[in-house]
């Protein structure tokens, strides 16, 4: 298994673009695969394992799809084979599920292994399979996977989704599309990904409304065609560099980014006294030193993300004062922070909540990263820490961060990849 080892001590400086957004991606590819007509060209993919994993389960089911140059992707599923997904790729990535939604919708039925993904929290199915079942299809478990059937097209219907639910939102938008009749949306999720889903549906001819917030309305339709679409920037991505800058007491300007996509990062990155500069495509983070203690309480969009709450812990841990960070959308989230007190972060933690007391400094360590951000936070705390820090688990990261280490070592960190 690959590691990475970090010399820390050094203030990053420089410039980094961020990929296409991974969590619009994995979604738009499958959305793509609704069309019975023409060929979709998709820009800005990123090429992370997840998104690598998924166009070999649509090649599986009979799709053409194949890469131009690192970012361009072609999905040519005019003819689908099959109503069964891969069962070796499709349980390691938690975005099989919106294979669900696409089969349903396509085929009529749907065999899809139960998904894996980071052990961050149980993220239960149902709301999936609820939804699904309030479409009119019949929907079991079996053999460890899920598995669906309709009689003719799924029912267009108003559905509650529990929790604001953000790959039930997605899920159902997917099989929404191609519904006898109108699906209305309630508590829909409100993230950015959500509305770039949106656009790309209603660009191959689906009729999707109010996305962006929390109710949706989707008009179905008879059938979609390919059409060419740009995904946006990874938020997720340049949050975690603009931390980097900021743990690490650099500058760093992060390019390829929409900053109202982290309005809310922002927000608290400049109350723990971080400068932030900004553009229509560019946010610049200048650190200091050391920063202050801000307390954080993550929440489903516009509200502080969940996918970024390790990170900034990680940045918590070497602050000045005391900060506590509630997780409120996973249970059992705080498993990384193990290995941030094995470098020397003084954290403890009570069920969803965390109390951080900044400590002077960190030191390198051997720790071992168990999710994608979980070990994004122990990259950048190796950043940080004095002597050497040694990775393990790097292909969680890689899920979610393409060339990190490449990204790193151009803004002057001290890190490689080694096998």
């Amino acid at each position: 298994m690959a590691q990475l080892v970090i010399e820390g001590g050094r203030s990053l400086a420089g410039d980094v673009a961020v990929a296409g957004s991974k969590n619009s991606a994995l979604p738009i590819i499958v959305a793509a695969a609704l069309a019975d007509e023409g060929v979709t060209v998709l820009e800005n993919v990123p090429r992370y394992t997840d998104i690598l994993d998924l166009c070999q389960i649509l090649r599986d089911m009979g799709a053409e799809v194949e890469w131009e140059g690192e970012t361009r992707l072609h999905i040519d599923a005019r003819v689908l084979t099959t109503h069964q997904a891969r069962y070796d790729l499709a349980r390691k990535l938690r975005g099989s599920t919106y294979l669900v939604g696409l089969l349903l919708a396509r085929m009529g039925k749907a065999d899809v292994a139960f998904p894996g993904g980071c052990q961050i929290g149980s993220r239960p199915v149902n709301f999936h399979i609820q939804g699904f079942q309030a479409l009119g299809a019949t929907m079991w478990l079996e053999h460890g996977s899920i598995q669906g059937t309709i009689d003719g097209r799924l029912k267009g219907t108003r559905i509650y989704i529990e929790r604001a639910s953000f790959g039930t939102t997605l899920n159902l938008m997917i099989a929404g599309s191609l519904a006898d009749g109108t699906t209305i949306l309630e508590n829909a999720a409100m993230e950015p990904e959500i509305v770039d889903v949106a656009n790309f549906l209603n660009g191959m001819g689906a009729r999707v409304r109010g996305a962006g917030t929390n109710l949706i309305r989707i008009e179905g339709v008879d059938r979609l065609k390919g059409t060419r679409h740009e995904i946006i920037p990874d938020r997720l991505e340049a949050g975690t560099y603009l931390i980097a800058g900021a743990i690490t007491g650099g500058v760093v300007t992060v390019a390829n980014v929409i900053p109202e996509h982290l309005r809310t990062v922002l927000l608290k990155l400049s109350q723990a006294g971080a400068q932030i500069d900004e553009d229509m495509d560019w946010i610049r983070i200048i650190g200091r030193p050391r920063l202050h203690a801000v307390d954080i309480e993550t929440l489903p969009h516009p509200g502080f993300p969940t996918d970024l709450h390790p990170q900034m812990v990680a940045l918590l841990s070497v602050t000045e004062g005391v900060a506590v960070v509630q997780e409120t959308v996973f249970e059992n989230r705080f498993g990384y922070t193990h290995d941030l007190v094995r470098l020397g972060a003084d954290i403890n933690v009570d069920r969803e909540t965390a109390i951080i007391r900044g400590v002077d400094r960190l030191t390198g360590a051997p720790v071992q990263a168990q999710d994608i951000r979980g070990g994004a936070a122990l990259v950048l705390a190796a950043l940080k820490a004095e002597g050497t820090t040694v990775v393990d688990g790097v292909e969680y990261i890689d899920r979610g961060y393409h060339g990190m280490e490449q990204k790193l070592a151009s803004l002057g960190a001290a890190i490689e990849r080694r096998a």
